[in-house]
């Protein structure tokens, strides 16, 4: 069986939105007990993780390290046409992940105690975010 649902996600700028309720929501939602989530984001300029969900300071210094390897407004990017921001943004989702493939079990993801599903806004400013959650298996 497969079940399939695209949703939006306002984000604030630069930073991580915990999308895992709803993700787990869509699996309820679904009928499906067993088998994988795959969850896969519409854009170029934001990405999907696997982080710590405890403690936010891993999600703020993964965004110091991306600040120190691919800076806004780096001379050595061409692609400006939309800001300082642009090309910094499109590298670090190329260093990320567009998709993540979840398996899941009693209608729930498979994650481990400290793992949550986030949602990582590149640019600086706030963008509406459109993610396609499909749900296979029985």
């Amino acid at each position: 069986m497969v079940f399939q649902q695209k949703i939006k996600i306002s984000t604030l700028g630069r930073g991580t939105s915990n999308i895992t309720r709803q993700v787990n929501e869509l699996i309820q939602q679904s009928g499906i007990t067993q088998g994988i989530v795959n969850i896969f984001v519409h854009h170029t300029s934001a990405s999907l993780i696997l982080c710590e969900n405890a403690d936010p300071t891993v999600r703020s210094d993964l965004e110091a390290f991306m600040e120190k390897i691919t800076p806004d407004g780096d001379t050595l990017y061409r692609h400006i046409d939309e800001g300082p921001d642009d090309m910094s943004a499109h590298v670090r989702t190329v260093l990320t992940d567009s998709s993540l493939s979840i398996p899941l079990n009693h209608r729930q993801c498979l994650l481990g105690t400290w793992q949550g599903i986030y949602l990582w806004e590149h640019r600086t400013h706030p963008h509406n975010r459109s993610l396609t959650i499909t749900v296979y298996g029985e």
